[in-house]
């Protein structure tokens, strides 16, 4: 039933409900699949910040006080919308790739999809699909490359990064 929740809350924004006033029920969705999925259950402090950051402020978390798991409730709520381009980005490759492959689990199980950055060699179809996804884990400097590499082309159908949510 939790895993249902997905299709029914985009229902309710299609009908006219507003996200922000969908987002407890949304948080308490993917808090819910953190302990399901990985056995975590996020702190208060832990929603709060999850709460800054998806009403587009700063939240100072330091090392080792769960920023990974705190950007699980606004990437969830804001991919609700069903927009791609729900971004989280890092600094090095291990990170996208380690959080990705972690959180991916939680968001892949709510229904979303769930795109790791890879090399700067990646093909077309690779960065296409990796662009396309619900939510998007990659570094800094890959999506820098690819965003200028973006505009380089002339064409719309050769531009693989999406809009920025």
């Amino acid at each position: 039933q939790l895993q249902q929740q997905t299709a029914i809350l985009r229902t309710k924004l299609q009908t006219g409900s507003h996200l922000a006033s969908l987002l407890p029920e949304a948080f308490a969705v993917v808090i819910e699949a953190d302990k399901r999925v990985l056995g975590l259950t996020p702190y208060y402090v832990q929603v709060l910040g999850g709460i800054a950051l998806f009403f587009g402020n700063i939240a100072e978390i330091k090392t080792g006080e769960g920023k990974t798991l705190v950007a699980t409730m606004p990437l969830y709520t804001r991919a609700l919308l069903g927009y791609k381009g729900n971004y989280l980005i890092t600094a090095n490759q291990y990170l996208a790739e380690r959080d990705g492959q972690s959180m991916g689990k939680v968001f892949e199980w709510l229904g979303l999809t769930v795109g790791i950055g890879g090399s700067d060699d990646d093909d077309f179809e690779t960065k296409y699909r990796l662009y396309n996804a619900d939510i998007i884990y990659t570094t800094h400097s890959k999506l820098g490359f690819d965003y200028l590499f973006d505009n380089l082309g002339s064409e719309l159908s050769e531009q693989v990064v999406t809009r920025f949510n």
